[in-house]
Parts: C-alpha cells; structure tokens; sequence
C-alpha cells in the first residue's frame, strides 16, 4: 500500500468504536500494517475480536473528561472515528442518537488539544444523500446532502462537526461514505430483517440497492488511513438487488406491501426480533444506490465482493440453534 511521504513504523493510530465489528476488523487489519506504530482504542463494548497489541479502554460515551484525557495522552497522528450507532442495529433511535453525539463531542473535544493529530477517517453513510425529489438514483460523491430518515440526518450532522473541526485545525480529513454493510457478525437491521422467514418488499416499485461486506468496509478504513484521505469517498459494492431477489436467493417468502402496509410490517417484525428503521423501510421502498466508482483512485482498493455476493453469504451464515438443557447422567 502506497503511503504519504513521511510515515513510518513510528505512527499512533486511535480508533474510537473499536468494540464494534467494523471497529475490531478494522484494528486487526491496522495490527498487521508496518507504518502503524501504536494502536488504541475506545469504545462502550469490548472488541469482538482477539487483538495482539492494541492498548483498548472500555468507556461510556458520557465519560467526556475520560476520554479526552485518554486521547490526548496517547497524542495520535491518525483518528478513525467508527462510532456510529445506526439505530435499531446494537440500541434503539434514540440510544443511537445519544452515543453517536456524544462520543463526536468527546472525540472532537480530545483532537483539538493533539498536536500530531495529521488526519482523520470517519464513517458515514449513503443516507446523507437521501430519496428525496431531486436526488440522482446513483450519487456520487459531488451530489449534495439531502437525508431523508433519521439515520441520514445524524451521520450529515457527524459530517458537518468533523468539517467544521478540520477546516480550522487543518487536519486531513477522509469520510467513508458507506453502503449497507453486512457482515457475518455485524448487527444490521437490514441484515436481520433479509434473514428473516417472510421478507416485505415493495408491490409498487421493489427498488435495487447496493451493500458491502464489512470485510471490504475495513480494508477501505486502513487505506484511507494509510493515504490520508482528504474527501469524501463513496463504498459500493459492484452490481445492486432488490428485496424480492434476495428473498428468492434466500428461499424466503416474499410478502408484497402497499404504502400503509410498511407501519403494519414494522411493528409485526419488531416483535420477532427485526425492528425495521425508517432508512431501510427507505431503501426497501426507494432504493439505495450510489456511485462508487472513485474508490479505487482514492484508495487504491475496491470491494472485493459483489452485492448479490454479500447477498448470498448473508443466507449463507448459520443461524441460532436452540438446544434445550442437557441433564448430567446419573450412574
């Protein structure tokens, strides 16, 4: 992987959401890389992943004054910044909302007092660019933001302090706009929701829309730190499916839905463990396309995997098995 000039083995890298599965994937990959130096990571969970020689801290989004003293004694040159709840995947909406605000704060907090602090990756989304009228079917990274459900209007707020933050303190500053990513451990509201016996999907118009694998999700996260990417970047898998594709791939039942239907489908799945957020019923209903094609100049890597591909891994993975207890024999 070709570098910036200047780095070494000698680089302090943070990763703040190293508890989450893109996070713990993202530091194993980091582990591996020569020009990282030091690793640590912050987050509410611990890593889902066994890690060799990343210094992790378990910590409360609210522990404001914790974490930036954490951060700004480790001092590091990059910070990715992988906390983001999408609501409905690990917490509910209004659980989402609150962490993800309240780690940027912390972390935005903590990166002003760094001064090796040379860039920034942050997670956001395809949602920033909503469904709204106007929006082209595929944007690409020039099309302006315009997030029509919840989950799009928190990850445009996260865009904008980042921003803000490193237009005045002159950090290099790389957003990874992110398709859906699945991934056989990433809790996804779409994820569960395809997996699910009988899948909805939109009578009127069953729209394509695109994902990526988590593992391709975590390669564009070392390389847009390893590059210091400073622009936005879209991550695309190649090729797209709709909903009632995917439930025939998955031999599921498909179940066609009317407008009024989707608020019946919401709270029936929610019961059996699949709450469906508004940017799904969004991308079930509209679809979620976008133009990816400049990953690879920017990055130097690409999604290895097709959507139907990660599609097909998705009904692929086992599923929970439940065994009843097993009584000890007595001789």
């Amino acid at each position: 992987m070709q570098l910036v000039a200047g780095q070494n083995g000698g680089q302090r890298v943070l990763v703040s959401g190293m508890g989450s599965e893109l996070g713990s994937l993202v530091a194993v990959k980091l582990e591996a890389e020569p020009w990282v130096g030091s690793l640590m990571g912050i987050d509410v969970d611990p890593p889902r992943r066994r890690l060799r020689r990343a210094e992790f801290h378990l910590l409360a989004t609210a522990s404001h004054d914790r974490i930036v003293e954490l951060v700004t004694g480790f001092n590091p040159h990059v910070l990715l910044n992988i906390s983001v709840w999408e609501p409905d995947a690990r917490v509910g909406l209004s659980h989402a909302r609150r962490f993800t605000a309240e780690s940027a704060q912390a972390i935005i907090a903590a990166a002003a007092d760094c001064r090796a602090l040379e860039a920034i990756v942050m997670r956001s989304g395809l949602e920033v660019y909503g469904r709204g009228r106007g929006t082209p079917t595929r944007p690409d990274e020039s099309a302006p933001l315009n997030p029509t459900s919840e989950f799009g209007k928190m990850l445009t707020h996260l865009e904008e302090q980042f921003n803000v933050f490193a237009m005045r303190n002159g950090i290099a500053l790389g957003t990874l706009r992110l398709a859906p990513v699945l991934g056989k451990h990433v809790p996804s509201p779409l994820g569960r929701l395809l997996r699910q016996p009988v899948v909805p999907y939109s009578a009127l118009a069953d729209a394509p829309f695109a994902v990526v694998q988590d593992g391709d999700a975590a390669d564009a996260f070392v390389a847009a730190a390893a590059r210091r990417l400073r622009e936005p970047a879209n991550l695309v898998a190649t090729g797209a499916i709709t909903a009632l594709q995917s439930a025939m791939r998955g031999r599921r039942i498909p179940f066609p839905l009317l407008g009024p239907g989707w608020g019946l489908a919401g709270r029936l799945s929610h019961v059996f463990g699949a709450p469906i957020p508004d940017h799904v019923v969004e991308l079930l209903h509209r679809g979620r396309l976008g133009d990816g094609s400049r990953a690879t100049e920017l990055l130097g890597v690409a999604p290895t995997a097709s959507t139907p591909e990660v599609i097909d891994h998705l009904y692929a993975w086992e599923s929970i098995v439940r065994v009843g207890s097993i009584r000890p024999v007595v001789a």
